[in-house]
């Protein structure tokens, strides 16, 4: 809301912090000016350029002196050694201190004694000499100099200068040290950039004391956050949650003039993908307040005392933005039950940031207008002091989409999409049961891509069901060549799980198989259309576990012999069968007890039964897998004819849909149709 739309009871702004008092005194007015405070000189702030500059000067100073550096010799070691060895490429006079400065030939100055040894820690082309002895009198020099030419070479001349400003700061550029000092001014630079956080907000080098600050990024006037409910479907019952969110940070006095207190946070639980981050942004859009977002883990540093620190100031920011929201996302990063890691010592720094995080949610006020909003798919290893009231007072769940919700995302994600006449959201929905937000959009994506590849001009629903089939099963491989003999093991397994499954009451329709390998290593795969339900029955259990079942017990009625096809399928029903005994209570031998998540708990040393338990356990469980089987093998060879005729008809077409298992079986007499299904 603008500002000039503002009404009564609507939004309100951040609140100024009001400017210290103190008294003026004389000392602080000024004569000439009628009496107006004078201020005070402001002292300028520290820069770390500053320490660049000081240390270009203190190599440029280093570089001047090289010629002070000097081996102190005699002219008459000169005459004897150097110049019969044609060895000086110059003479350079200081007529000020009564100096001979030598510069001997690069050529040499490493490889020659005893210049090797004299000069090892010389540049050897420093132009300022290498050498260097006193004369008394400089004619005299020169005429002994011009001697000694005749008698060792009469050709050669070498060049004598008189250099009053020898060793200035000139000579950085004749040789290569100024390029070292380049090097290391950028290097100085880049250093301190990097300890700085690339000098990211705040001025020049300083960042680098700013480790403790907060990661959150700031979504505000400027930077606005563009989602609104609309963009949010299928969660009605938490939208209306967090609705009311939204209403407190609109209109505050609505509900504090009745005595009222604005909830300080509102924790967001749900799988991954149902939407806990949208929903939030959702929050952030609607209030139309600045919206700060992090993750749990940007608390997380390696210095002891940094993910306080960053709370801290997170906090602080939040205040000075009043109303505002506040979202952690992944908070278990942070949230995690104390005490459970004792291992780490006591002086855990996760421990430490959580502890200021609970400090700083508790406050001393509840009318701060600072909102905080956190997600996570693990409440259940959360710490308890942090989902108490008074600091998340909300817990809101964001559970899967039923099928009126997913119908709903569906419409939402079709939006920008070029789509055939034919497209219907609602069989879509009807096809993926137990699909999130994150797979719907996923499969709007890929139907499009299909739709690309094949060069058409609209999405069609044959590219929604091709999608459907690449997010469950994976990609098609049309490639991967099978022997025949597996292909016929693949064919009889998948027509044994649709056989049981066609002609078991309880279990989920069949809506399509096939024998088509897709993914990483699934020869073929089964697609069944379940209800949407939260309770299910021991018959309901059991036909699953049957149908489950049937590939394995198809491949030994067929073949006498089982192959390795029926890993997942194994897996699933001990699961399922485990589940039955030591979590629902289903079995009368072990009783109605419960075992759900019971290592869990931050006191418990072991197992909660005794071995003689945890051995009817395991016989009860696999008495039900057992029986299962026989179930489902009797079944089978019961139905062997429709077996084998469905067995051949999927080696002959590769892939059935309902629709063809109805001409090949005849209807289905169980529970309703699975027509509004079909593809």
């Amino acid at each position: 809301m603008s500002d000039e739309t503002k009404e009564p009871g609507g939004d309100f702004e951040t609140p100024k912090q009001p400017e210290p008092k103190r008294s003026v005194t004389t000392d602080d007015l000024s004569p000439n000016n009628n009496n107006k405070p004078l201020r005070k000189p402001q002292i300028p702030k520290f820069n770390f350029y500053w320490i660049y500059g000081i240390v270009v000067l203190f190599l440029v100073i280093l570089l001047m002196k090289d010629g002070d550096n000097a081996v102190s010799t005699t002219w008459t070691k000169v005459q004897r050694e150097m110049l019969p060895n044609k060895d000086i490429k110059k003479f350079i006079i200081d007529r000020e201190h009564g100096r001979v400065y030598v510069v001997i030939n690069k050529d040499v100055v490493r490889v020659k004694e005893p210049y090797a040894k004299d000069l090892k820690s010389l540049n050897p082309d420093m132009p300022a000499g290498h050498y260097f002895f006193y004369v008394s009198d400089l004619e005299s020099f020169n005429r002994q100099l011009e001697e000694s030419l005749k008698q060792y070479d009469p050709d050669k001349t070498i060049d004598v200068s008189t250099d009053p400003n020898r060793g200035d700061w000139t000579d950085i550029f004749k040789n290569g040290n100024f390029i070292i000092i380049i090097m290391v001014v950028v290097f100085s630079i880049v250093m301190f950039r990097k300890m700085s956080g690339g000098g990211a907000g705040g001025a020049g080098g300083s960042q680098i004391f700013n480790i403790g600050r907060s990661k959150a990024t700031l979504f505000d006037k400027d930077t606005k956050v563009n989602i609104n409910f609309a963009d949010v479907a299928g969660l009605e019952e938490a939208k209306q949650e967090v609705m009311e969110i939204v209403d407190f940070l609109k209109n505050p006095k609505k509900y504090t003039n009745l005595g009222g207190k604005i909830p300080k946070g509102a924790l967001l639980i749900g799988p991954p993908g149902t939407g806990k981050t949208l929903l939030a942004k959702a929050v952030a859009g609607e209030a139309s307040v600045p919206f700060f977002s992090l993750s749990g883990s940007d608390f997380v540093e390696m210095f002891v005392g940094v993910g306080a620190s960053r709370v801290r100031d997170l906090f602080r920011q939040a205040k000075e933005k009043a109303p505002c929201i506040i979202f952690i996302d992944e908070i278990d990063a942070i949230g995690r039950a104390r005490g459970k890691n004792l291992v780490q010592g006591g002086n855990d720094e996760r421990e430490n940031t959580l502890n200021q995080l609970l400090t700083e949610m508790d406050g001393f006020g509840t009318d701060s207008g600072v909102i905080i909003l956190a997600a996570t798919n693990r409440p259940d290893i959360l710490d308890t002091a942090l989902l108490r009231p008074g600091r998340f007072d909300r817990q809101i769940g964001v559970d899967r989409p039923d099928l009126s919700g997913r119908e709903q995302i569906f419409k939402v994600h079709l939006k920008s999409l070029k789509l055939d006449t034919g497209v219907d959201p609602h069989k879509l929905a009807l096809q993926t049961p137990g699909f999130v937000g994150a797979d719907i959009a996923n499969i709007c994506n890929e139907a499009a891509l299909f739709a690309a590849r094949r060069n058409k001009q609209a999405v069609e629903m044959q590219d929604f069901h091709d999608a459907i089939d690449r997010v469950i099963g994976g990609l098609e491989k049309k490639n991967k060549l099978i022997s025949p003999e597996e292909k016929k093991i693949v064919a009889y397994h998948e027509a044994g799980h649709a056989i049981t499954g066609w002609f078991l009451e309880h279990a989920d329709p069949l809506v399509k198989v096939t024998i088509v390998p897709r993914g990483v290593a699934a020869l073929g795969y089964a697609q069944y259309l379940p209800k949407d339900q939260y309770l299910y029955t021991t018959e309901q259990l059991t036909d699953s576990m049957c149908m489950t079942l049937g590939g394995r017990a198809s491949e030994d009625i067929i073949f006498g012999k089982i192959s390795t096809g029926a890993q997942n399928d194994l897996e699933r029903i001990t699961k399922l069968a485990y589940g039955m005994v030591t979590v629902y209570g289903m079995n009368s031998k072990v009783g109605n007890v419960s075992f759900h998540n019971f290592n869990q708990d931050e006191f418990s040393m072991g197992k909660p039964y005794s071995e003689k338990t945890a051995e009817l356990i395991d016989n009860e469980v696999r008495g039900i897998i057992d029986a299962a089987y026989t179930r489902t093998k009797n079944l089978l060879i019961d139905k062997r004819d429709q077996l084998e005729l469905l067995a051949k008809k999927l080696l002959e077409k590769e892939v059935l849909f309902q629709q063809d298992l109805e001409d090949l079986l005849g209807k289905r007499g169980w529970g309703a149709k699975p027509s509004d299904g079909t593809v």
